[in-house]
């Protein structure tokens, strides 16, 4: 019974894919070859199931998908179009997962659309797009998106960005995404995210995810020697500190500094001759004075010294003819604590919010291990460095242009993944 089903769901699929070319091929202007070999069985059964195996409506978005494709003269893009983009590495395949699926990475940066047209940027997804299919076997219909935010400031402009490059692929391309992963995005990308979600169609194939969580990971610790295009992003630890703890003498002068810096002042100031012992800071000196003993050849205001520093020691009348200044305030003989009553916060009300009482911190926390887990094992795509000349060996004619550098037959197997 089960392959008598079957056989009569594909009878039924089969009819309704030569119904849609029917439908196609009736309306004007007739199909050109490329077309007629653009919309195979396997281009018609996905934009059936886009429409719900709705024929009509099938046959009307592959229409309006030819005609735009004529628009865009996707039959006519070559490499040499975006040499640029190209050497950059602003878009390309870096390869296939294990099931052949290709893997195209967006790493472009805020200031391209100042630029560039956004009908540019089109033509260069749709050609990065091309190539990945080319590069498909007969058994694989679908690719995964990387798109790197690192190189973005602004939330709303990389939401421009990816709004636009997935109406491209859910409208022009239906069936194609199998996942898309947006890496490091700015910080408040995640609310503007949650309010258009709900209103992009390819929104459950569309995950976020951090590089920061894959820092420990050991499987890929081989990439760390080829770092990637650097980031708009200040890391600190890519600049090794310079500074030094311990001392540093001149001619004159002697600069110490001690190594607890929890002292009130952790470095001090001595003359390098034996004649003076003039010292600032808190030095063990058998003076009655204190550490502040200072001679007229170095002698600095005490205004940047902490009030503790400015607290009067030793014989009060011989520091005064020293340090003539304002009095200071007469301390407190016990220390009181004073308690400070912090504002209570209140507690959530349901006529307030009442999306509190039904939030599930545990379904949020599932979510961002199933967007970890999922990208894992993607992030050797993320993480490998860019080559050109691999990226271009994978152009099949007409798209590789004019110049070729590899050619296909010639690649190994560890290449070509």
């Amino acid at each position: 019974m089960g392959k008598k089903d079957q056989s009569r769901e594909e009878e039924k699929l089969n009819q309704r894919v030569e119904s849609v070319l029917q439908l196609v091929k009736k309306q004007s202007p007739p199909l050109t070859p490329k077309q007629e070999k653009f919309c195979n069985n396997a281009c018609i059964e996905r934009f059936l199931r886009a429409k719900g195996d709705n024929v009509k409506k099938a046959a009307k978005h592959l229409r309006a998908c030819l005609a735009w494709r004529e628009t865009i003269g996707t039959e006519n893009l070559i490499a040499d179009e975006f040499s640029t983009e190209i050497a950059e590495g602003v878009a390309y395949v870096a390869g296939h997962d294990e099931e052949s699926r290709p893997i195209i990475v967006l790493t472009i940066k805020q200031d391209y659309q100042k630029f560039h047209s956004q009908k540019l940027f089109t033509r260069l997804l749709v050609f990065t797009l091309e190539v990945a299919i080319a590069t498909m076997p007969k058994n694989t219909q679908q690719f995964v998106l990387l798109l790197d935010a690192s190189f973005f400031r602004s939330a709303s402009a990389f939401m421009n960005l990816l709004l636009a490059a997935l109406k491209i692929v859910a409208e022009y391309y239906p069936g194609r995404l199998y996942k898309a992963f947006v890496i490091d995005p700015p910080s408040l990308f995640s609310y503007l995210w949650k309010g258009v979600r709900p209103f992009v169609e390819l929104s459950t194939a569309t995950m976020v995810v951090s590089s920061l969580d894959y820092e420990e990971s050991l499987d890929f610790n081989d990439f760390t020697s080829y770092p990637r295009a650097s980031s708009l992003r200040f890391d600190p630890s890519s600049i090794k500190s310079t500074a030094k703890v311990g001392s540093c003498s001149s001619s004159r002068f002697s600069f110490t500094v001690s190594h607890h810096f929890d002292s009130l002042k952790p470095w001090y100031l001595t003359l390098t001759s034996d004649t003076s012992a003039s010292k600032v800071g808190p030095t063990a000196s058998p003076s009655p004075l204190g550490p502040a003993l200072i001679s007229p050849l170095n002698a600095r205001s005490l205004s940047f010294a902490s009030p503790a520093a400015r607290t009067p020691r030793g014989n009060i009348s011989m520091r005064k003819s020293l340090f003539p200044s304002t009095p200071l305030p007469q301390r407190s003989k016990a220390f009181e604590p004073v308690k400070v009553n912090h504002p209570r916060t209140p507690r959530p009300s349901f006529l307030q919010s009442p999306a509190m009482f039904f939030r599930r911190d545990s379904h949020v926390s599932t979510k961002a291990e199933k967007s970890r887990e999922s990208f894992m094992p993607f992030l050797k795509f993320y993480r490998r460095p860019y080559d050109e000349m691999i990226y271009r060996s994978m152009m099949r004619p007409p798209l590789g242009g004019l110049i070729s550098i590899v050619k296909r037959g010639h690649m190994s197997v560890s290449q070509r993944f």
